[in-house]
């Protein structure tokens, strides 16, 4: 059984990766099994710390929306309000409203803080 503590160096990161690999069988609510749990949590940890992934910008993300459910632009006519407004979107040209964030949150379900453009909280 490996020590569980905070991984801060890549050589622990990588020793608790190889113990992972070890564990990956293990039932639930057995010793290796709480152990395995655990090292996911610390590994998860030490990944958004050193390799964190930003967010993607708000035409990203209705790009990737859209491809996920198979939309294409006049799709998002009822969300943006006109097939220009919607043109002028995708192309950057404009940016999102308010209103259109609102519904784009409620009927595509992307997230707000992305379609706001907010900076990654620390």
């Amino acid at each position: 059984m490996m020590k569980a503590k905070v991984i801060k160096t890549e050589s622990e990161y990588e020793a608790a990766l190889a113990r992972i690999d070890k564990l990956m069988d293990a039932k639930r609510n057995t010793p290796h099994g709480d152990e395995l749990e655990l090292l996911v949590l610390l590994v998860q940890n030490y990944e958004d710390r050193v390799y964190p992934i930003a967010k993607p910008d708000p035409v990203t993300a209705i790009r990737f929306r859209m491809e996920q459910q198979g939309l294409e632009p006049k799709d998002l006519v009822p969300y943006l309000g006109s097939k220009s407004r919607v043109s002028e979107v995708l192309s950057g040209r404009r940016r999102l409203s308010l209103k259109m964030i609102r519904s784009l949150v409620s009927g595509l379900r992307i997230p707000a803080d992305v379609l706001l453009g907010l900076p990654e909280q620390a």
